[in-house]
């Protein structure tokens, strides 16, 4: 009788050998350099408006405002003075802005700005100091002098020699730096009628003293005729 083999299973599986062990360990660690994988990218949303575009519209705005402020200021104006501003501080301005006139605006504005405004009116004459950094002087009164005596006196407490007036429209007419005496020594208001009236009353006093002559002349006569009566009265 034949005797049959069974070969019963092991109740633990087999442990992995090296070379499976290692194959499982490099496909798990590395990839394959001959392999590619494509990566679908998400789609981007389309692109805003960038920041110079909307910073080139806030200056455009700002510039239209400053015409229109310098349009603002010439209503009732008197007189326009550039002055060279290069150099001077925040706290300066500040300062000299205290020393004026109510009647006397000091404005900061690029010469293509200021001239945008001013051009086709009277004020166009200004053209020659449109060069360099300029504060603009905006003078709302007829006393020219005491309008520009503040910066005057300013400059000197300073020491801002450099900083000087670089030009000027009064009555339509351009006053360069060297003229400015011509404006700082223009009479007051109060000077202007003492002449008209001084011019006035010299006539009118000759005028005056004519026509009044002959009435002295017969209050004269008068007391002497009378006095010479009180004499003769007394000697008799």
């Amino acid at each position: 009788m034949e005797a049959t083999l069974f070969s019963l299973p092991a109740s633990r599986p087999p442990l992995p050998t090296a070379t499976t062990s290692t194959a499982l360990s490099l496909k798990s660690h590395f990839r394959n350099p001959f392999l590619t994988t494509t990566h679908r990218h998400p789609k981007l949303s389309p692109q805003t408006p960038t920041l110079p575009k909307i910073h080139a519209a806030i200056s455009r705005t700002k510039k239209e405002e400053t015409v229109d402020r310098v349009k603002q200021e010439l209503e009732d104006c008197h007189l326009i003075a550039g002055i060279s501003y290069k150099g001077l501080t925040v706290q300066q301005f500040r300062e000299l802005r205290t020393q004026l006139p109510e009647t006397t605006k000091l404005l900061v504005a690029k010469n293509t700005l200021v001239y945008k405004a001013i051009e086709g009116t009277k004020w166009e004459a200004l053209k020659p100091c449109m060069t360099g950094m300029n504060a603009w002087l905006f003078v709302h009164s007829e006393e020219i002098p005491a309008a520009l005596k503040p910066y005057r006196t300013f400059q000197k407490e300073k020491k801002l020699e450099e900083n000087d007036f670089t030009g000027a429209v009064f009555e339509g007419k351009f006053y360069g730096p060297s003229d400015f005496k011509t404006l700082e020594n223009l009479p007051t208001r109060a000077e202007i009628y003492a002449q008209i009236l001084g011019s006035i009353k010299g006539p009118a006093s000759a005028v005056v003293g004519t026509i009044q002559a002959p009435a002295r002349d017969l209050i004269m006569v008068l007391k002497a005729y009378c006095k010479k009566l009180e004499e003769e009265g007394g000697g008799q």
